[in-house]
């Protein structure tokens, strides 16, 4: 008998993990993990970026999370020798429709607290000479860094305070009583107290295991990147990010200086038709199926046509992408864009075609899970997981 377990071996599974174990010395609690290793989808196949918290609308929680997680993931790295940079992030407005936004931006960022630089086109141009825009926001607190040793350091703690991570173990089934819960795998059956479900792309799934009808869908969101030519990877010194569609809750595409010394350039956001689905080719009529018979992603998809197909046809179109980044950096050519592994992400959709802007949570007596924890969910995860285990314990 556990007294916790944890089913999702992503940052957010892990740090709630270490978390529990923080708060409750002695307490025995297991990580279940369905892949062969941890940190195998969003956590290990996103842009590494330490967000600042610029985008999200003040008291929410991506903006409390967010500010929060920042300084817990570079303190997390300090204690750990783990190698980050902030070299900060631009906003570029490239026309007089994207510098309405960019105000708009300035206005948010100053009520999130953080600290902002406005530069106009010649600042900007100073600052980076192969940049083109009409304005720009310099946010200093941006950072980056490589999540997969963020999580690999929430594993050690975890099992350093006498936690178990099983990985091999996809979970099959649950089953909640008045005194326990009981988590089937294909190895075996395992009881706990108490359950806390961090499945990222397979939330709904693992709420439905319990017999609950989700309120809301899983919709797969492929993010395909690109990956600077060594060559061209002085091309800029900060983050370089366009100003965003306020109609999608992606950023679109950015130029981002990694923890390597290589520059990625993306992502993108195109429909995936597998929920893992890191390739153009991988599709599954399961997934697909279940997407399209959801009521709210059919509604969320007739009204993002034109998006959508843009999207679609800039990831059929190395053209087409490339037009996204010469908007505010013109120097960049086809010859300058290399293949680089894709992401997807886990997007919650809810019935009336709403996509979930924030994170959301679901509870039963026994169990809590996470059904949304989309960007800034790698940089929030230890505040997310302080908030997990105070419900947990207000509800014990």
């Amino acid at each position: 008998m556990y007294d916790y377990l944890i089913i999702g071996g992503g940052i957010v599974g892990l740090a709630t993990a270490r978390e529990l174990l923080r708060r409750q010395p002695g307490a025995r609690a297991a990580l279940l993990e369905k892949e062969a290793e941890l940190n195998a989808h969003q956590t290990g196949h996103n842009s590494g970026v330490i967000h600042a918290g610029v985008y999200y609308p003040p008291g929410s929680m991506k903006a409390m999370f967010c500010t929060a997680g920042n300084a817990a993931t570079r303190a997390l790295c300090d204690a750990h020798g783990i190698a980050y940079r902030i070299p900060g992030k631009l906003l570029v407005a490239t026309n007089a429709a994207e510098l309405a936004g960019l105000k708009e931006l300035w206005t948010r960022i100053g009520e999130n607290g953080l600290q902002r630089e406005w530069l106009d086109a010649d600042a900007l141009k100073e600052r980076e000479p192969n940049v083109r825009g009409v304005a720009a926001i310099h946010v200093s607190s941006s950072g980056i860094v490589d999540y997969r040793a963020v999580g690999a350091a929430l594993a050690r703690e975890f099992e350093q305070a006498g936690g178990e991570i099983l990985c091999n173990r996809a979970v099959t089934g649950l089953q909640e009583y008045a005194s326990e819960i009981v988590v089937e795998t294909g190895h075996e059956s395992l009881h706990a107290h108490r359950l806390v479900a961090c499945a990222g792309l397979m939330a709904d799934r693992v709420v439905a295991m319990l017999g609950i009808e989700p309120d809301f869908r899983i919709c797969p969101f492929r993010g395909e990147y690109y990956r600077l030519a060594a060559s061209r990877t002085d091309i800029v010194s900060h983050l370089i990010y366009p100003v965003p569609d306020p109609a999608m809750p992606f950023l679109g595409v950015h130029l981002t200086p990694m923890i390597d010394g290589s520059i990625t350039v993306g992502p993108n956001a195109v429909l995936a038709l597998r929920r893992e689905g890191y390739t153009k080719f991988d599709i599954s009529l399961r997934d697909t199926a279940a997407m399209l018979t959801f009521p709210g992603i059919r509604r969320m998809l007739r009204g993002h046509i034109r998006p959508g197909l843009a999207e679609l046809k800039n990831s059929l179109s190395k053209r087409g992408y490339l037009a996204q980044v010469n908007r505010y950096c013109p120097a960049l050519t086809l010859n300058d864009l290399e293949a680089h592994p894709a992401g997807v992400r886990a997007q919650a959709v809810t019935r009336d075609g709403t996509l979930v802007g924030d994170f959301l949570f679901t509870e039963t007596p026994r169990s809590l899970h996470v059904c949304n924890a989309p960007s800034p969910a790698a940089t929030s995860a230890m505040p997310i997981a302080e908030h997990i285990v105070d419900r947990l314990e207000a509800n014990a």
